[in-house]
């Protein structure tokens, strides 16, 4: 009986991905980062709770986990950015986890030819999840069992703009689950010349 449930769970969420994810086609072209937040908006088991949108100057993505250094929590490897930083927040419900969500959210960004990963950790290999939460996203709903996080960078460079795309899941208990996406749309570096 347990087998049955579960293959009739993955049968549904596959089956509402291929909906969602062939209603929201790109053309290898013209594919933008914002596919991603359409297809989870369309997906009937991710409930919106936080959003937003603002201008960034030397933005810190990290590119390793995060960890104590000197007293200080650090990125064992990050790049600053500037550009348009789009924050969103869901929770993942109806017995579906997050992490299966962000798996598929991969999966999408995997198949775009111009999408390249830069950094992947789960679990404890992505170091503090209270720092991921509250530090680098400023959600403390993130926040969760240390052993069920997941990390992902991507850089998207598409014929308009190129992005950062930043997907992370964390999971308090089996019915709260929560997926977060950053997009940053960069700004094109202008030579400023010798100071």
């Amino acid at each position: 009986m347990k087998v049955s449930v579960q293959h009739c769970r993955a049968a549904c969420l596959l089956l509402a991905w291929a909906v969602v994810a062939g209603a929201g086609a790109a053309s290898a072209s013209g594919y933008t980062p914002q596919v991603l937040v359409d297809e989870l908006e369309a997906f009937p088991h991710a409930l919106s709770i936080a959003r937003k949108q603002n201008v960034v100057r030397d933005h810190e993505i990290g590119l390793g986990p995060i960890q104590k250094s000197m007293g200080a929590w650090v990125f064992r490897d990050s790049v600053r950015m500037d550009g348009e930083l789009q924050r969103l927040t869901w929770q993942i419900v109806d017995g579906f986890t997050s992490r299966e969500v962000l798996q598929r959210l991969e999966q999408s960004l995997s198949a775009q030819e111009q999408a390249t990963r830069l950094f992947a950790c789960d679990g404890r290999a992505c170091g503090s999840g209270s720092q991921w939460a509250n530090r680098v996203f400023g959600q403390r709903l993130l926040y969760g069992r240390a052993d069920d996080q997941s990390y992902r960078v991507y850089a998207v460079q598409s014929a308009e703009a190129a992005y950062r795309v930043l997907l992370y899941s964390g999971a308090r208990s089996s019915d709260r689950q929560y997926l977060h996406l950053d997009i940053l749309t960069v700004t094109p570096e202008i030579d400023e010349g010798p100071l």
